[in-house]
C-alpha cells in the first residue's frame, strides 16, 4: 500500500522520526512492525522491516537509525521529505506485542533504536492508564544517541521505572557508570524472575543474544523472554 510522508524530524544525529499517512490503516498492536520497499529508477528493489513507534489507527510513526552501508536507512534518514511516498506492508507480527488486557508485570530492555517497539508499548500503557508494573532498561551510546529520551523521562514515574545505561558518555548531570551493559547490572535493574514478568528485548543482534542468555541464567523462563534483533550496530 502507498504511504505519504506527513512529517519528519531528527531524533538523534543518525536517527530520524518519520510520520506516515497510510490510507485505510487498520491500526496496529504495540510492538508490531511494517515493511518498507524502495524501488530505484532501474527497477531494483530493496525492502526492510521497521518497528512502529505509534499505536492505533492514526498516523504511523517510524524511528529509523542510519546504517552507513544500508540500502534503505540512508534514504529514510537523509533524503526523504514530507509529501514523498513509500510502499509499505503491514502491520506485521503478533508475537512481539503487548496487549492492553495483559496483567503480568512487564520488563522492557532496549539497545539503541531497539527502543522503538518498546516505545509503542510504553505509550499504550500510559494511554490506558494501566496499573500493570512496567520497567524499562535502555542502553544507548550517549544521551544524544537515545531515541525518545525526553518522552521516556516524561513517562517515568510510579507507572514506569526507567534505568539508563550509557556506553560512551552520559548527559552533563550523569553520575552513574559508563560502559556496556553487564550481567551484574542487568540483574540489579530488571524485574526478578520470581515475579514471572513478560520480557521484551530489542536491539542489535549481539546485544539481544547476550541479554537473553543472561536472563535465562538469572532464572527467567525462556518462553517469557521475547526478542527482536537487527543487524546494524
Amino acid at each position: 500500500m502507498a504511504a505519504t510522508v506527513s512529517k519528519t524530524s531528527y531524533a538523534t544525529p543518525s536517527g530520524r522520526v518519520i510520520e506516515l499517512d497510510v490510507p485505510h490503516w487498520p491500526g496496529n498492536l504495540a510492538g508490531q512492525h511494517l515493511d518498507v520497499r524502495l524501488t530505484s529508477e532501474d527497477g531494483y528493489q530493496a525492502a526492510r522491516s521497521y518497528s512502529i513507534a505509534s499505536v492505533g489507527s492514526g498516523l504511523v510513526e517510524l524511528a529509523v537509525d542510519r546504517i552507513p552501508d544500508g540500502e534503505v536507512s540512508p534514504y529514510l534518514t537523509m533524503d526523504i521529505m514530507p509529501g514523498d511516498q513509500l510502499e509499505v506492508r503491514g502491520p506485521l507480527g503478533g508475537w512481539f506485542v503487548w496487549r492492553e488486557g495483559a496483567t503480568e508485570p512487564v520488563q522492557l530492555i532496549g539497545g539503541g533504536s531497539g527502543v522503538v517497539p518498546l516505545m509503542a508499548m510504553m505509550r499504550q500503557h500510559a494511554a490506558a492508564a494501566s496499573a500493570v508494573p512496567f520497567r524499562l532498561l535502555y542502553s544507548a551510546r550517549t544521551d544524544d544517541d537515545a531515541f525518545y529520551a525526553k518522552e521516556i523521562d516524561d513517562l517515568a514515574g510510579p507507572a514506569l521505572d526507567v534505568t539508563w545505561i550509557y556506553t560512551r558518555k552520559g548527559p552533563g548531570s550523569w553520575t552513574g557508570p559508563i560502559g556496556r551493559l553487564t550481567r551484574e547490572t542487568l540483574a540489579a535493574a530488571v524485574i526478578p524472575a520470581a515475579e514471572n514478568p513478560a520480557v521484551f528485548v530489542c536491539g542489535p543482534t549481539p546485544f539481544v543474544e547476550a541479554v537473553a542468555s543472561w536472563l535465562v541464567e538469572l532464572g527467567h523462563d525462556p518462553a517469557r523472554v521475547k526478542t527482536e534483533r537487527f543487524g546494524g550496530a
